[in-house]
């Protein structure tokens, strides 16, 4: 029986993180008496960015808008893009595709470095009325989804502030979520050799279990073999398909019953203490992608 989902209670993961600011800790950033994007227009760095947005629809919300966040990628960041994309300039990318990605640059929120920490944060772009996460990692750098970094942190406006990146950041699926999460590691190499990289990049939407690299281990113990390159594609693609869901079923849509997966076998999902996926529990849910949503649990999944 394929279980209609309701609303449950939750382990949602952080949404905040820290930035360590780039300039000399002894200069403190001054607060401009200008907004958003005039702040950005007398940079001089950010006329790419400021055409985006007035095509999108968004330099008057970013310019009236209070207490926004917003990830400014430079001129050179947007120049990048367009010839990785083979585009030649903004008129070639959808009016719906530009306010997307420029909505994921921005955070309802005015978040200063020193409020920052590493974690999910939700951005006001979305998917399914869902907002889309992006991941933050604080290390001896800033990165944003694994491979984004932060140059310069609390150039102040008086709507907001803006944190410059070095590249345009793309709105996820639930592929790049886990290609940017370190605690995914395995799960990607696993995904990558049962060649469903394709499939779970497609327009879904789609609802990942998805397991960590301890899941895995503990699997592989299980087993009594070493790792992903013990199991072939042939055995791992029925193992990871029993882990996705057709739909973007978020934590609030969850109830106690069976639901089908894209195995064809059914998964158990029991409310009763906790949230449980079969014998695994949900340490962390929402992450949300351009997809679908991710939930995190603890145990591989197997399918009798």
């Amino acid at each position: 029986m394929k279980t209609k989902f309701k609303t449950i209670p939750m382990l949602l993961i952080a949404a905040a993180f820290f930035f360590t600011a780039c300039n000399d800790e002894d200069e403190t950033p001054v607060m401009e008496s200008k907004n958003i994007v005039e702040v950005a227009a007398d940079a001089g760095n950010f006329s790419t960015l400021i055409a985006a947005a007035q095509k999108a629809g968004l330099a008057e919300f970013l310019s009236t808008e209070n207490n926004l966040t917003v990830f400014a990628p430079t001129d050179a960041a947007f120049a990048a893009l367009l010839s990785d994309l083979g585009l030649s300039s903004l008129d070639d990318i959808p009016v719906a595709d530009l306010t997307q990605i420029l909505s994921y640059h921005v955070i309802g929120a005015k978040v200063m470095s020193a409020d920052l920490s590493t974690g999910y944060v939700s951005t006001l772009a979305s998917f399914d009325n869902s907002p889309v996460s992006m991941y933050v990692t604080v290390e001896n750098t800033v990165s944003i989804n694994g491979n984004i970094s932060v140059t310069t942190a609390d150039v102040e406006a008086e709507n907001g502030v803006i944190h410059v990146v070095d590249k345009v950041i793309l709105p996820p699926t639930v592929v790049n979520i886990a290609l940017a999460n370190e605690n995914f590691t395995t799960l990607v190499q696993a995904v990558v050799k049962a060649g469903l990289v394709d499939a779970l990049s497609a327009d879904g939407p789609f609802t990942v279990f998805a397991p960590t690299n301890a899941a895995f281990d503990a699997l592989f113990a299980q087993l009594g073999i070493s790792g992903i390159d013990d199991l072939t594609a042939e055995q791992l693609i029925p193992i990871l398909t029993y882990h996705v869901v057709s739909g973007n079923v978020v934590s609030t849509e969850l109830s106690s019953g069976e639901v089908e997966t894209l195995n064809g076998k059914n998964l158990s999902v029991d409310l009763s203490a906790g949230v449980k996926i079969n014998e695994s529990e949900v340490v962390a849910a929402d992450i949300q992608g351009s997809n679908g949503v991710i939930h995190v649990i603890d145990q591989v999944l197997l399918p009798e």
